[in-house]
């Protein structure tokens, strides 16, 4: 994995969330110690995510094996474009709904899980399917699937860090350390803290799926078919809304739950027409320069 500019973003997001936990720990206690527990909270929720991120995904959208006597040519498309994204094929799953969408999960390229919708697979063209596999296998690839379990493992804790203290006043003063009874750190921790955990989460989200699809189009070297892929996931996601647990939103190619009101403002994934948009700049560059290789990162 190239280290570019998304991946600095990345790594810049997630030093902020660790960073708030270690915050949202030193305002609970009111002295150092809050700071140590923040920082043994943050070390726990990451190895943790780590190791158990792939399970909790398949449980949620109620994934079962796919079997490759059931799935031929599905396993063929997989097996080639795993060799030219030069990391070991995936275990293939099949998510039981006609909702289009697909996602794929793991600790590292040699535990990775590939998902796809029944809709999905009925849905889309070969070219376009293999648009789609390859925008999850760059997330396996960039190991997109630990920053992700990582990132929502993190942001939940400080939100739960947040509920413990707004519990806790209800009986005894919070924070007889050092620092007494910080008012501006309650209020930090119960709501700044949670808030700007979820908006940075999601910015992580977005700037993993920028990446995704350029690396789907430097795969295929066919950056207008997972445009055109892009196109029929937006209209059939709206009429077949996806069933499912909203934390687990950011794994997958589509948001599996339209927004709606004050939820358009905290999107998982970039707009659709953005993504399009850079994706056929992207197709015009590469006809406009034969033999030219595609960038992996914006």
């Amino acid at each position: 994995m190239r280290f570019g500019i998304n991946e600095l973003k990345t790594v810049s997001l997630l030093g902020l969330l660790s960073g708030l936990l270690v915050l949202g720990g030193y305002y609970l206690v009111g002295n150092e110690t809050g700071l140590y527990i923040g920082l043994a909270l943050a070390a726990f929720t990451s190895i943790s995510s780590w190791y158990f991120s792939d399970q909790a995904a398949l449980a949620a959208f109620q994934t079962r094996p796919l079997a490759q006597a059931d799935a031929p040519e599905l396993y063929e498309r997989v097996a080639r474009l795993s060799d030219r994204a030069e990391i070991p094929m995936p275990k293939i799953f099949v998510i039981p709904t006609q909702s289009p969408n697909a996602f794929a999960t793991g600790r590292d390229p040699d535990h990775a899980t590939l998902a796809v919708s029944e809709g999905l697979l009925k849905l889309l063209s070969s070219e376009e399917l293999d648009g789609v596999i390859a925008h999850e296998l760059t997330h396996v690839k960039n190991r997109d699937t630990l920053t992700q379990a990582i990132a929502g493992t993190i942001a939940g804790a400080i939100t739960y860090l947040g509920q413990i203290l707004s519990f806790g006043l209800l009986f005894t003063p919070v924070g007889r350390g050092r620092q007494g009874n910080n008012p501006l750190g309650v209020l930090f921790l119960i709501v700044l803290a949670p808030f700007s955990a979820s908006l940075i989460q999601l910015a992580i989200s977005r700037t993993r799926e920028y990446a995704a699809d350029l690396g789907s189009a430097q795969l295929t070297q066919n950056p207008l078919a997972l445009v055109s892929a892009l196109e029929k996931l937006e209209v059939a996601s709206r009429k077949t809304p996806m069933q499912g647990n909203p934390t687990m939103a950011p794994l997958l190619i589509m948001n599996p739950l339209p927004p709606k009101g004050l939820q358009a403002l905290f999107l998982t994934h970039p707009p659709t027409e953005e993504r399009i948009r850079r994706l056929k700049e992207l197709a015009t560059q590469l006809q406009s320069a034969p033999g030219a290789e595609t960038p992996i990162a914006a």
